[in-house]
Formats: structure tokens, sequence, C-alpha cells
């Protein structure tokens, strides 16, 4: 009965759920617009609707979320039914200018409109106020201006209105308030001051301007007046009359008031805490110009100007001389006059660092000069306590130079070819400036102005150069030119191209000479000639000092320890050294101590074959039958070898090569000699005379070369000078 229930329910259940329909809807977009347009009057009302386009499968009723944002941030929602929904806005300001969008929400779909610009055209009104109404010169004002209904950032403009004169405005930015500030400095002569403002904010047109605010006035009170200065007797006076200054205001508190009198920016006068400034002084023409008077309290300052004219009483007297350069012991007369031949007081004067030097109170002056009289000379002329003084006219005295001395700077007259020669000329008395000359031969070189001395820089110094140098000497003295004396200069040819050579080369025998040659290619004589030998330090041998291109060092018995390298080194007063390449020396044992080597050893040879043969004696008679046989053939060969070049062989087993070495010779026994049985041998043993002395090489070769060196040497000379006269040496 249960399962049969069951059953049935099933059966029902799927009926129901076939018989069901499922609600489906899809968003075909949502836009957004604004009412009356997207371009609103500020102050007008305004509305942002957004309107969903759903489609649905059925008429089933859809709740939508409609939220409204305006430049991403959000400003009204709400929830409706209806597929439409407006965000109302009674009265449309400038802040509610900017992109608005909306966006729709129905079940778990979200749909977002495409943004709108809406521009809500004209700004707010701004609100100026001021913290004072009443102000003193100097003072400061402060000013707010105020967009209560706009939103930052904003560009506030205040602008301060004189009389006649146009607007001056200043600018503030404003990135976070609807306000801003600005203090006014109050100057002096700003009796009424108006001052208004506006604003202005960026749009995407560009930038819009609100409308100007209220005007608010604000009164200036004078601290004091504007200065008065006077001058007595007139602003027009002669020079010698005596002009005084007055300068005064009035002030309703004296405390702090400075006046100040001056001429252009020299401060002549200045009291404190007073109305009144008095400055009088006698006129002169240097008076004529402009003055001014000046007062100040705190941070006001007012200033009056006024022109004085001063007319020249006499004009500036001059100075003359009989001659502005002359020699020492000439006459000198200075006239000292007025232009108009007007009576005053003269006096001449001689310029100083310590001051002036009064000469003489007159107009003329005649002196006999000397060195010391060279300077500037003045003249002063006084009318009615007047004073004025001429321009300056400069003396010059002049002793005549005397005869001047040319040398070399470095000391020595003689210079290196290639070498600058540097040359001072100097004058030990004469008044500067002096004008030196420099001669190479009869050719000016340099033109020098100095005090005493000049100096010039010769870098063309050649072999040939023919001609000494001079120098002269002059001033503004009449006595003219002075000469030196000609300088001669030897010019200095370095070393170049040292060789060594040596006889003979190579290989030196014991107890031989050797000859040592060290030449150059050229040089100036004397020339220093070293030798050396290299070891672990550079051992100096000999040295010598030549009026010659090369040098010759016997070396006397040579020895074994005297095998090694040999260089030169020479040098001359160029101070350069140049060396030569390196020879190597061997010395070799001599031809007579090879034989004296050799017969000692053959001798020692001799007595071991005697001792041998003792020994073969002294056996038996089978021995000596044995030997017998062989006696007679070996009795009569003699191996014997005639002496050659100090070598002998006389029959033992080693002979000599001619290079200290001992060759065996049993390597050339046949092998019937080798296996014969030796009774006794027979051997004849020549030796040298140790006392005889070996050969001697001749040396005439040598000497002959080092001869034709010589000879050659006397035509290569290198030291030039340079002769300023055929006579001189």
């Amino acid at each position: 009965m249960y399962l049969a229930l069951l059953v049935i329910f099933l059966q029902c259940s799927e009926l129901y759920a076939q018989g069901k329909v499922y609600e489906v809807f899809t968003f075909n977009g949502v836009k957004i617009k604004v009412e009356p347009s997207d371009k609103v009057k500020n102050g007008a009302p305004m509305s942002i609707i957004c309107h969903a386009d759903i489609s649905k499968n059925t008429d089933f009723q859809l709740k939508h979320n409609f939220t409204f944002f305006k430049d991403g941030k959000l400003v009204f929602m709400t929830i409706s039914d209806k597929e439409d929904a407006r965000y109302e806005i009674p009265v449309a300001k400038s802040a509610d200018t900017g992109d608005y969008e909306c966006r729709v929400k129905a079940g778990d779909k979200l749909v977002i409109s495409k943004p709108i610009y809406v521009w809500v055209a004209g700004m707010t009104k701004p609100i100026l106020t001021a913290d004072k109404k009443e102000v003193s010169e100097g003072e400061i004002v402060k000013l707010r201006c105020e967009l209560p209904e706009e939103v930052p950032p904003l560009e506030f403009y205040f602008r301060k209105i004189k009389t006649n004169s146009e607007p001056i405005a200043k600018r503030v930015a404003e990135q976070n308030q609807n306000f801003s500030e600005m203090e006014y400095y109050v100057e002096a002569g700003d009796n009424i001051l108006q001052f208004d403002c506006f604003g202005k904010r960026q749009v995407k047109s560009g930038w819009e301007s609100s409308q100007h605010s209220n005007k608010t006035l604000v009164t200036v009170k004078e601290p004091f007046r504007k200065p008065t200065l006077i001058t007595t007797p007139s602003n027009n006076l002669t020079e010698g009359d005596i002009i005084e200054f007055q300068c005064s205001t009035v002030a309703a508190e004296m405390r702090g008031i400075e006046i100040i009198f001056q001429k252009n920016r020299t401060i002549l006068n200045s009291v404190r805490d007073k109305k009144l400034l008095k400055y009088s002084t006698l006129a002169t023409q240097e008076d004529s110009g402009e003055y001014l008077c000046k007062v100040e309290q705190g941070a006001v300052s007012k200033t009056t100007k006024l022109n004085v004219f001063v007319s020249e009483l006499f004009p500036r007297p001059t100075l003359s001389a009989s001659m502005t350069q002359l020699d020492e012991n000439k006459d000198l007369i200075l006239n000292c006059s007025i232009n108009g031949s007007r009576r005053a007081n003269f006096s001449i004067l001689r310029k100083s660092s310590s001051g002036d030097i009064l000469l003489k109170k007159s107009r003329i002056l005649a002196i006999k000069v000397n060195v010391n009289d060279t300077g500037s000379y003045t003249c002063k002329a006084e009318v009615k306590g007047i004073i004025k003084e001429s321009k300056p006219v400069r003396i010059s005295v002049y002793a005549p130079v005397s005869k001047p001395t040319l040398s070399v700077v470095s000391g020595s007259p003689e210079v290196v070819l290639g070498k600058p020669l540097q040359l001072i000329c100097h004058s030990v008395m004469g008044t500067p400036p002096i004008t030196f000359t420099f001669y190479k031969g009869d050719e000016i070189k340099k033109n020098v102005t100095n005090d005493t001395y000049a100096t010039f820089l010769d870098e063309d110094i050649g072999l040939n150069d023919n001609g000494g140098y001079k120098c002269d000497a002059r001033n503004n003295h009449s006595s003219g030119v002075k000469t030196s004396n000609i300088l001669n200069v030897t010019v200095i040819v370095p070393i170049r191209g040292a060789s060594l050579g040596s006889v003979p080369y190579g290989e030196v025998e014991v107890g031989s000479d050797t000859a040592f040659l060290c030449s150059v290619e050229e040089g100036s004589w004397p020339i220093h000639f070293k030798f050396f030998k290299k070891t672990d330090h550079e051992e100096l041998l000999h040295e010598a000092r030549e009026y010659s291109d090369r040098t010759i060092w016997h070396k006397k018995t040579m020895k074994r320890r005297d095998t090694g390298t040999y260089y030169c080194m020479a040098s001359n007063r160029a101070s350069v050294d140049v060396r030569s390449r390196p020879i190597t020396i061997s010395v070799i044992l001599a031809a007579w101590q090879k034989g004296v080597i050799a017969a000692f050893v053959l001798t020692a040879m001799a007595g071991a074959g005697a001792v041998a043969l003792w020994w073969f004696l002294s056996k038996g008679p089978s021995m000596e039958m044995s030997g017998s046989a062989l006696a007679p053939s070996l009795a009569s060969e003699k191996l014997t070898r005639p002496p050659s070049d100090g070598n002998y062989y006389s029959g033992s087993g080693y002979i000599e090569d001619n290079e200290n070495h001992m060759k065996s010779t049993d390597e050339s026994k046949g092998p019937d000699l080798e296996s014969a049985e030796v009774d006794y041998t027979e051997v004849e043993v020549s030796t040298l005379d140790p006392h005889r002395a070996p050969e001697q090489k001749g040396t005439e070769t040598v000497y002959s070369e080092i001869r034709k060196t010589n000879n050659d040497s006397m035509e290569n000379r290198h030291s030039q000078r340079i002769y300023g006269h055929p006579d001189a040496t």
C-alpha cells in the first residue's frame, strides 16, 4: 500500500515540473541623458535620467537598482521596478559640472552607461572682506575673497584700484579650499584705496570666470607730510656765495621721524625726531646738481627734490711747461695762468703719494732739474675763497744710459747645438724706460723696452753662424745710443756614434797586450773617454781626456780573469753620455803553455811505461821466451813524430788538438796489436824546452791602424765658435 502511494507521488511531481516556466531577462543597454540639456545655466533646475532597456521572456516584475555617479563619485541611488530613474537637481551650480554615468543592477546582472558631460555655465559672485576700513601709510591691510558655492581647485584674483590708474591684480591658486587671502602694503600717497576680486575655474572648454565681487573701500591716513625743501638766497648762485638748504615736514608724532639730506648718493646731513634740517656751504661749480630731502618713519618714506645751479666765478687754471722731457741739469720753467688774466693767488705744487708738496707761491717756477725731479706738477688759483686746481703735467728728467753689458744667462759663453741660447743686456745707469736692441752679426733680432735690462732667446743656433752678438741701449736722453762689446759664443756639438774595438779582437792569449780603441762619429773637443768592464756592477777601468775624436788604451799582460764584456762611454761639455756597443774578450792559454802541459803529461806516461816494463822483465823464462820473439821487431820500430806548433807526439796514447784538450789514440789500434803479447816496449820521449817562450804575434798591424785613426781624427773637428770680427779669438 505504501509503495503504491510513493509511486503516485513521484509521478505527480514529475508532471508538475514539466508544467513550470522559468523567468528569463537580458539588458539591451543603459542610456543616460540630461534635461533640459547638457549645458545648464547656473541656478536653473536640472534632471539626470537613466533608462534601462530590458527584454523578458514573460511579463514578470523585476527590481532595478539605479546608481548615479559624478566624476567617479556616488551622488544618488534608488530602487525601482520601472526601467527609468531620475536624479533631480533643483538649483544647478557650477560645482555640478562634470561627467555623469549610471549603473543598473537587476538580479545578478550589472550594466553601466556611457558617461555624459554636464556643464553648469556661470559661477557664483565672490564675496570680498577687509580686516580694516582705515589704515595709515606703511601699514598692512588683509583681504579675503570667498566663492561659497564653488568647489576647488580655484584661482582667485585680487585687484588694487587707485584713482586715475590701472588696477593692479595679484593671482592666488587654491587647490583645497574655496577662499583665499591676500595682504597689501599701503604705500605713501595711497590716500583712498578700493579693492575687489573675482575667481576662475577650469572646464573642458577652457577657463571660466566669475563676476567681480563687491568693492571694498579703505581710507589711508598720513603719519607725516611730504617734506619741503628750499634754498637761500636762491637755487641759482655764483661760486663764492654761501648757500643754505632747509628741509622740513609736519608729523602727527615726531618720535621715529628721520630727515636725510643728500646729493646724488652722498648723504650731506641728517637729523632724528626733529621736523627741520639745515645745511650750508660755500658754493662751487661742483655744487651744481640735484639735491634730495627724504623723511622716513618706519616703513614710510617721502622725498622732495630740488635742482641747484652754480655759475663759474673764474675758469680752472692751466699749467704749462717749457719742456716735458729733458736731460738732467737742464732748465725747466713752469707757468700757471687763468684764461682772461684775472687776478688770483697762485701756487705751484708737486704731486706725491704722501701729499702735495708746495714748491712756490707764484705763477712762475724756474729750476735746474735732476733725475729726482721727475713727477707730476699742478698749480692752484684762489679767488674769493674759491680754490681751483689745474690738470697735472708730467715732467720726465733723463740721465744718459751707461754702456750695456751683454752676457749669457747661464754664465758660460757657449751653447749646445740644437739648444736655445738666452742672452741678457743690462745697463747699470740710465733713466727708464730703456729700449734694448739685440743683434746677431749685423741683423737686428729683437727690440725690448724695459727698465734696466732685457733678455733675448736665440733658438736658431747653427754650426755655420758667422758674427757675434751685441746689444744697444737708449732712452730719451739726447746722448743717443750706447753699444755693448761683441760677445762670441762657442757652439758645442754633442757626442754622437760612440764605438769600441780591440786588437787582437775576440780571443787574446794570456800574458799578451791588448789595445782598446774608443772613437766617436762627431762631437766637440775635448772629449772625455771612459772604459768599462761589465761585472755585477759597472767597473771603470780607464779614462782619458782627449782633443781628438778617439783614444787608445793599452792594457798590459792580459790574464784569464780579464775575460768579459767591455764598452766605452764618451762625453763632452754638452753633458750627454754616449755609450758604445759592448764587445766580448776571451783570454786563452798561450801556445807555449799548451806545450808545457803536453810535455808534462807525456813525461808522466813514459814513467808509467818504464814501470810496466820492469814488471814484465821480472817474470819467469817463459815470459822472456815469448817476449824474445817479439823483441827484434819491436826494438826496430820507434814511433816518433816531429814537433809542430809547439806540440810533439812521442809514442804516447794522447795527442793535442790545439784546443787544450787531449784525445785518446787507443781507438786507432788494430786488432792484431791488441792481441799480441808484449815482452817489452822501448819508448823514446822528446819533451819541450820548458824555458822556451811562446811565439809572440807582432803588433805592427795594431799600431799602424791606431796611427791611421789618429790621422783621421785630426780632420774631424766639430767645435765652432761664433766670432763677431775676423780678428776675434
